[in-house]
């Protein structure tokens, strides 16, 4: 398959076609290309390619000012490697960079390579990728797994993007332009996450304050909740690591300019202020589950206070049917009984059931407490505390 060349101000041509063709500013990338090669020359027009193999791209950048190429690969280490020494790079960077957690920084100088998470959130299940970034010279090259689509929308403006830099502007300005804009939009679609986050803990509240809900789901539930917002902020503090390392361009492939830099210094600013707006998030959810739970709590207490009741009241139904049983056999026994051992008899007994009955009660007063409200039991609960 050739690369089909895009130029924006031309007229546009069936993707079907056999030579090269162009298309309207936004066209849509074909389904059947797993890459986009977006390169600008000093003095030309910024040009677009579609494609599939690195070859298709080698020609444009060799000749370019600047360029960008983003490739989507099945497996990122055995491919990625491919493709980058396809383009000049190290055959040990992408398996370098792969070495980190979600999140490296390699710079050799001659090339840079970063590593940064890409999330994605469906439900309750949130999964993170890797995106790996390489830049050389004149080139960035951007990898990621085949699950991710969020460089598509991007691509369709990424000329018009390197059309609006000045053309007097220096390549290293022009690259590190073009790297911060595929941060910026990576951090946008990580952001976007949070989202779903929130709609996830709005059902989760809802699933909670229903008394019908399935009790034995909720505990699951929220472990979910709570895990996918901890790996979330755990991505966005490993991307604040990546922009912290490039803050200062002490890279040689990046540029030196402090009215470029300070973009990087926005980006870091954009990614901690999300942080705080996910971790704000996480005291509410953590609070508001709180809240429910105590509710559930509360319900059961109340419903232990019924049971309680319940079984006082069937004591006194069996103290009923006891006491008759009682009386009859205590008749039945001083039956032929001579008078002055009757009474002593039934002197014992009076003592004995007397004494038993007020040690028995002052036991209950004294070591037992009946809660009868729910509030009665919150207090039972801090006493014990303290």
């Amino acid at each position: 398959m050739e690369g089909k060349t895009v130029d924006p101000e031309q007229g546009a041509q069936p993707p079907n076609s056999g030579s090269s063709t162009a298309s309207p500013l936004g066209a849509q990338n074909p389904p059947t290309s797993k890459a986009v090669c977006v390169a600008i020359s000093s003095g030309q027009k910024p040009v677009k390619i579609y494609g599939d193999a690195p070859s298709e791209f080698r020609e444009i950048v060799q000749t370019c000012n600047v360029a960008w190429i983003n490739f989507a690969v099945a497996d990122l280490e055995k491919d990625g490697t491919e493709i980058s020494s396809m383009f000049g790079f190290s055959d040990t960077l992408v398996s370098a960079l792969l070495k980190g957690f979600y999140s490296n920084y390699e710079d050799r100088e001659v090339e840079l390579g970063l590593m940064i998470p890409a999330v994605r959130i469906r439900g309750l299940e949130i999964k993170t990728y890797n995106l790996i970034i390489l830049i050389r010279k004149n080139l960035i090259l951007t990898m990621h797994n085949e699950a991710v689509t969020r460089f598509i929308q991007f691509s369709r403006y990424a000329d018009t993007f390197l059309r609006k830099l000045p053309d007097h502007m220096a390549a290293e300005d022009k690259l590190t332009n073009m790297l911060v804009r595929i941060l910026d939009e990576n951090n946008n679609r990580n952001f976007e996450q949070l989202r779903e986050i929130q709609d996830q803990g709005d059902k989760m509240a809802e699933f909670l304050s229903n008394p019908r809900s399935p009790r034995e789901k909720a505990g699951r539930n929220i472990y979910e909740m709570k895990h996918s917002l901890i790996e979330y902020l755990n991505s966005m503090w490993r991307t604040n690591d990546v922009l912290n390392s490039l803050r200062y361009g002490d890279a040689d492939v990046i540029t030196d300019n402090p009215k470029v830099l300070i973009k990087v210094g926005l980006l870091i600013e954009d990614v901690n202020r999300q942080i705080s707006l996910a971790e704000h998030m996480s005291d509410v959810l953590a609070s508001g589950l709180e809240v429910l739970q105590t509710i559930y709590n509360n319900q059961l207490q109340t419903l232990n206070n019924r049971m309680t009741l319940a079984v006082a009241w069937l004591t006194i139904l069996g103290t009923a049917l006891l006491v008759p049983n009682t009386i009859a056999t205590f008749f039945g026994s001083i039956q032929g009984l001579e008078p002055k051992t009757m009474l002593w008899y039934t002197l014992i007994t009076v003592l004995a059931t007397v004494n038993a009955t007020v040690l028995a009660f002052w036991w209950v007063r004294k070591k037992v407490i009946m809660p009868r409200t729910a509030a009665d039991t919150q207090a039972l609960d801090k006493d014990e505390k303290k």
